[in-house]
């Protein structure tokens, strides 16, 4: 730092009339100014927030808890988004949870899951009978191509 300090200075007397009772203020002044700079600023510490149950604590079989408020919900992507203004994803990064967390409750999602089984989703779909093939009739008269052309038996 004081090497520092010395070029300042002397670039500055350099380029500047500088008086010699002046010089040990200006070189007092610059090593302070160099000193506070290089210093790393304190960040105040901000509180993060804090949840309303512990994270480990928030998934319970039949309701998800909310995070922001406490509220044990089974789906909270609506609740989320109108009572806190947030997304999946914004609430995910808020409270540092992972990708995989859930935000359906476990039983809510197995009751989904087993109605949609019941009524035939994710079945691979049978193959279509083909109909019989149609015996094409006769046409009961046939239409000559023109006014004066003779009708083909």
């Amino acid at each position: 730092m004081i090497g520092v300090t010395a070029r300042i200075v002397s670039a500055f007397v350099r380029g500047n009339a500088v008086a010699v009772e002046d010089l040990s203020d200006l070189i007092r002044t610059t090593y302070a100014a160099l000193v506070t700079t290089a210093m790393p600023m304190q960040v105040p510490l901000t509180d993060q927030p804090r949840p309303a149950v512990p994270i480990k604590k928030s998934v319970q079989p039949d309701a998800v808890i909310c995070l922001e408020c406490g509220k044990p919900q089974k789906m909270l992507k609506r609740h989320l988004a109108t009572s806190h203004g947030l997304s999946v994803t914004d609430y995910r990064t808020k409270w540092s949870l992972p990708a995989d967390y859930p935000v359906v409750a476990p039983s809510y999602a197995e009751h989904r899951s087993a109605m949609a089984i019941k009524i035939g989703l994710g079945r691979k779909r049978k193959k279509t009978v083909e109909p019989e093939e149609v015996v094409e009739s006769k046409p009961r008269h046939h239409y000559p191509a023109s006014r004066w052309s003779k009708p083909t038996p």
